[in-house]
């Protein structure tokens, strides 16, 4: 494990010496990509090395690779954006992220139903965080169409949790 861990930081810090070294010899690279708004993709990449040290033999740093490259995620969209504000119901997304962590991790593990069956739980209950906030916090039109969508949903998981009893 140590191992692996010395390869990872010394290809992170080679990529990003490659990187820094491009954007000196070529300065019109940087203002072309406006590195004021990509800097979340920082935050991506590390979230990519832990995932890539998840698929070569660490299976439990998908958890911490998912949240992070969500988390990255969501940067970027608000970095691009300008929609900072959307901080307000976007974290209720963190969790499912970890969920999505648990599933690669029982996925590369093999052991596979508890961690599987865990991490999709997490994922539907983000998910439904996401849509109860967003309606709530984000533009007053939502709310209006998701409420009728999430009781016709909760009726239909009312419905067919009732057929299978």
């Amino acid at each position: 494990m140590q191992k692996r861990s010395s390869i990872m930081g010394g290809l992170l810090m080679i990529l990003i010496g490659v990187l820094f070294l491009t954007m000196e010899m070529f300065p019109e690279l940087a203002l072309r990509l406006n590195l004021a708004q990509q800097w979340p993709l920082v935050i991506l990449a590390l979230g990519g090395i832990f995932l890539l040290s998840a698929l070569f033999g660490a299976p439990p740093m998908a958890v911490p690779g998912s949240v992070i490259i969500g988390i990255g995620g969501i940067l970027y969209y608000q970095s691009v954006t300008g929609n900072w504000a959307s901080w307000a119901y976007v974290w209720a997304l963190i969790p499912g992220f970890a969920g999505v962590g648990l599933i690669l991790s029982g996925l590369l593990e093999r052991q596979g139903r508890e961690m599987i069956t865990v991490g999709g739980r997490m994922v539907v209950i983000s998910s439904i965080m996401f849509v109860i906030f967003g309606a709530l916090f984000s533009r007053p039109g939502w709310s209006g169409i998701i409420w009728p969508v999430m009781l016709m949903l909760a009726g239909a998981w009312l419905l067919i949790r009732g057929r299978k009893r």
